[in-house]
């Protein structure tokens, strides 16, 4: 619900004024109440809104993973958002961050040091990269939901890298697709070795080229996100990646140098894109690519800072001249 003030604005009928505008943007953008905003929007773009509900992970083979270590899980990435948006920082910091907000129970799972008080008590940690965490790329959240359970993903969690963070789309996979071996513990050959057999299926190699590498670089965590040197089976997990282009890196540091060198227009554009989509309630269309461009550009003008891809959005013509959604269009 808008606020007194953001009504009286209304009342006047200057809210069309530019700096009026701006002013209550930047005045919201500050406010408590965000954290709507970085649930919903975050939810959505990253596709985490129903981890909560997760149950492909075996509790008897993860019984540290109970609904108090998912909650916390949930809240991560809904912490580091709201953030960047109240501090106003720099969008490549999700990206490329060395820190993160953890609970006790989070900490705990991270193999950081103890944060005292109950699961209510957020801190933040500045060298979460001790720890192999930092930014979004190696949230539990997402290591965890990308896994079917008694194994990792290389595919989902790649998958989620190239469509969700970078933006890229790629085409379902065939029906006669075959699966991968449920339980990493009892399969004879390491899920990468898996994965170099499944890419000589010539139906499977071209969208497996785009995602694999990406996924592979997570080989370091295990199906519940936790820090590993060993898969299920006891074998050596190599998190070694050749990218599409051919450069190589090892875990998230090669994949995020990779991503600065030759990817990162492509998260600002993505991100940018999700935000206004959020913004305006509606599916983007052809026409609304201009106003996308804009966005990262005013975000490259302004060291990529949150607060202007927000502002760049709510003074464009798109929102100021909003049409109906069209799912509300389609019922009438």
């Amino acid at each position: 619900m808008p606020d007194e003030e953001l009504l009286r604005h209304a009342a006047a009928g200057d809210l069309h004024k530019p700096q009026v505008l701006l002013a209550q943007t930047r005045r919201m953008l500050k406010d408590p109440k965000v954290r709507g905003l970085a649930t919903e929007y975050t939810g959505n773009w990253l596709s985490f809104r129903h981890f909560e509900r997760n149950n492909s992970v075996d509790r008897e083979r993860f019984p540290e993973f109970n609904n108090d270590l998912r909650e916390a899980m949930f809240n991560e990435p809904i912490r580091l958002i709201e953030d960047a948006i109240t501090s106003n920082r720099p969008i490549l910091d999700l990206l490329y961050g060395k820190h993160t907000f953890v609970n006790p129970v989070l900490a705990k799972h991270y193999g950081m040091p103890k944060v005292t008080g109950d699961s209510r008590n957020w801190v933040r940690v500045d060298d979460a990269d001790r720890y192999g965490r930092g930014g979004l790329l190696p949230m539990a959240v997402f290591l965890t939901q990308n896994s079917p359970g008694l194994r990792t993903s290389p595919v989902k969690r790649g998958n989620w890298v190239v469509q969700r963070v970078l933006g890229e789309i790629i085409p379902p996979p065939p029906p006669s697709v075959p699966e991968l071996p449920e339980d990493e513990a009892r399969s004879e050959l390491s899920v990468r070795d898996l994965l170099a057999k499944h890419r000589e299926n010539a139906a499977c190699s071209a969208c497996h080229a785009r995602i694999d590498s990406f996924g592979l670089a997570f080989e370091g965590y295990g199906p519940v996100g936790n820090t590993r040197t060993k898969d299920l089976a006891g074998r050596p997990v190599d998190t070694v990646a050749t990218y599409p282009g051919g450069q190589s890196g090892s875990g998230i540091q090669g994949l995020q140098s990779f991503i600065r060198d030759h990817r990162e227009k492509d998260f600002v554009a993505n991100m940018s894109r999700k935000l206004l989509a959020y913004a305006l309630n509606r599916s983007l269309q052809l026409s609304d690519e201009p106003a996308v461009e804009r966005i990262a550009t005013r975000a490259a003008e302004n060291e990529y800072r949150f607060h202007s891809l927000v502002e760049t959005i709510v003074t464009s013509p798109q929102f100021l001249n909003q049409r109906e959604p069209t799912s509300r269009k389609a019922k009438t």
